[in-house]
């Protein structure tokens, strides 16, 4: 069968991946409409290989060799599909660039993202991840997908209910993960702005700089980055995934015994348990900072694992563990991982 897309053989994916990470894909597509993604999926179903979607590569950890067909997903497309006096509905295509997109919404007079500026990756992986910061979530906001089936080729539609969405998490990264390939994302925001401002940083620093003046969509916007700017660095300088663990819950029960034992524990509640500061807690096992080879925590955020230079997937795995081990050896907390492992032929982590 003759593809009409272009497939590449043995195809490097280093300058792929926010980490930096040098990987190689036996297959490597690029597609830019539905009907190349369908041809991708044909490919890989006639090579039997399974299919790796890549976007902006920032939250994901690659290994060396990938034996699958790795597809960027370029899909591309920006729409305000309905408007009235409450609410405005807009639609993105997958590739988009999340913070392209979230400043575009601003633009249009479509507000409710400005706490999600700067997060890196597309519009396609954000709903898989639910993201998240500043007091707000994608699924505030969210009211449908499209996603291509990696079996049938067929489109499906996802709705919020369908999707599952929890904290960081939704059914593509449980019982419908490798099943899909998002194609399209659509939201409803606001028509005027509702400041959230409750996130104690971001409130600080919107209150300093305008006092009893309202911030605009955009002033918001722009705190947000400065906040993220300050705590993570540039993947563009020092080779990053952005925040690697997942802030824990816990119960009630375990956050009594937690703060009788530290008792400045940093954590808030949610419903009847509590979410702990991932950070805090690597920081408070003396790992803020440190390096063992290429791969290290980040000196001004323990979130943030960063590769000096050299570092492989193996690398970042075994320093993940050791910081986990670390962690829960004190305090008995097990941190879970926010990105995604790719690290062996045909087994996807």
């Amino acid at each position: 069968m003759t593809f009409p897309l272009k497939i590449c053989d043995h195809y490097p994916l280093v300058e792929k991946n926010t980490l930096g990470l040098p990987s190689t894909a036996r297959y490597y597509a690029e597609v830019n409409s539905v009907a190349e993604l369908q041809s991708a999926l044909t490919f890989a179903r006639e090579k039997r290989l399974p299919v790796i979607p890549l976007g902006g590569g920032s939250n994901v950890v690659l290994g060396d060799f990938l034996n699958a067909l790795v597809v960027h997903v370029n899909l591309k497309g920006r729409a305000v599909l309905s408007r009235d006096q409450d609410s405005v509905r807009v639609r993105a295509e997958a590739g988009e660039n999340w913070h392209e997109f979230v400043l575009w919404s601003l633009e249009n007079g479509a507000y409710g993202l400005e706490n999600l500026s700067l997060i890196p990756g597309t519009v396609g992986a954000a709903p898989i991840q639910n993201i998240g910061a500043y007091g707000v979530e994608l699924k505030d906001s969210f009211v449908s997908l499209e996603a291509m089936n990696l079996e049938s080729g067929l489109v499906e539609y996802f709705d919020r209910q369908s999707c599952g969405f929890g904290y960081r998490d939704s059914v593509f990264k449980r019982e419908k993960r490798d099943q899909y390939i998002i194609i399209s994302v659509t939201l409803d925001l606001d028509a005027t702005l509702k400041p959230n401002l409750g996130y104690g940083q971001l409130g600080d620093l919107v209150s300093r700089r305008f006092g009893d003046q309202a911030p605009s969509a955009i002033d918001i916007s722009q705190a947000v980055c400065d906040i993220r700017r300050e705590k993570l660095p540039d993947p563009s300088v020092v080779g990053n995934a952005g925040s690697f663990f997942k802030n824990p819950e816990v119960s009630q029960a375990e956050m009594d015994r937690l703060k009788q034992a530290y008792p400045d524990i940093v954590a808030y509640p949610v419903g009847q348990n509590w979410k702990l500061a991932a950070g805090w807690l690597i920081d408070q096992a003396g790992l803020k900072g440190m390096r063992e080879g290429a791969v290290g925590t980040y000196q001004y955020q323990a979130l943030v694992l960063i590769n000096h230079g050299g570092a492989t997937g193996q690398h970042v795995l075994s320093f993940s563990n050791m910081i986990q081990q670390k962690v829960n050896d004190k305090f008995g907390v097990l941190l879970e991982r926010e990105p995604r492992l790719y690290m062996e032929a045909l087994k996807l982590v």
